[in-house]
């Protein structure tokens, strides 16, 4: 039997439909899985086995928005069947330097607010990881890789060279080099209203 996992960059995937959709969307997480093997099975293989999926997100740990988010995916994303989320903490980012003379910029000179914001460190590595070790161990032979971050051809390239299949869930017209890397690709726009609530 031909083994499905899911890998989902969440930043990537939520910003993606605040694009198209507006801020006022909501996913119903429980229909993700469901429409992607769906779209997997007509592609690859109609007995595909669904294995999981894996939502990986980051969270600043001094935004209130940002624990709520933190709670939510542990108390009910990480609760739907066949689910796991990996959660990685933002990380605070050094202020701007100043070309010339070197210094930093903080706070800013013109409204005394902080420079410094924070930066997602891990997410990216995370999913490659999981997509390395989990292939390692055999248990996947497909992976859905909902992200329209070109930084992961190098890893998608690696894979198929191993003769294992990617398949690339993003948002058209981003995310296209990604796209061309993988071995199939799926357009999410048209699961706008299948995994809305």
């Amino acid at each position: 039997m031909t083994k499905a996992r899911i890998f989902v960059d969440f930043w990537n995937f939520q910003l993606s439909i605040i694009d198209i959709q507006g801020d006022k969307y909501r996913i119903d997480w429980t229909k993700v899985s469901p429409w992607l093997i769906q779209e997997a099975r007509s592609i690859v293989d109609p007995q595909l086995s669904f294995e999981g999926m894996r939502v990986y997100l980051s969270y600043h740990r001094g935004r209130t928005e940002d624990l709520k988010l933190r709670d939510w995916a542990n108390n009910f994303l990480d609760r739907i069947p066949g689910v796991e989320v990996c959660m990685v903490e933002r990380r605070p980012k050094n202020p701007p330097v100043c070309p010339s003379c070197h210094q930093t910029i903080d706070p800013c000179p013109h409204c005394g607010a902080s420079t410094a914001g924070t930066i997602e460190k891990g997410v990216d590595t995370a999913i490659v990881t999981d997509l390395f070790s989990l292939a390692w161990e055999s248990a996947w032979d497909v992976a859905i890789l909902v992200t329209s971050d070109r930084d992961f051809i190098p890893a998608v390239d690696m894979l198929h060279r191993k003769g294992l299949k990617v398949i690339n869930a993003h948002f058209p017209p981003a995310g296209m080099e990604l796209a061309k890397t993988c071995w199939a690709s799926l357009d999410m726009r048209l699961a706008l209203s299948p995994i809305s609530r």
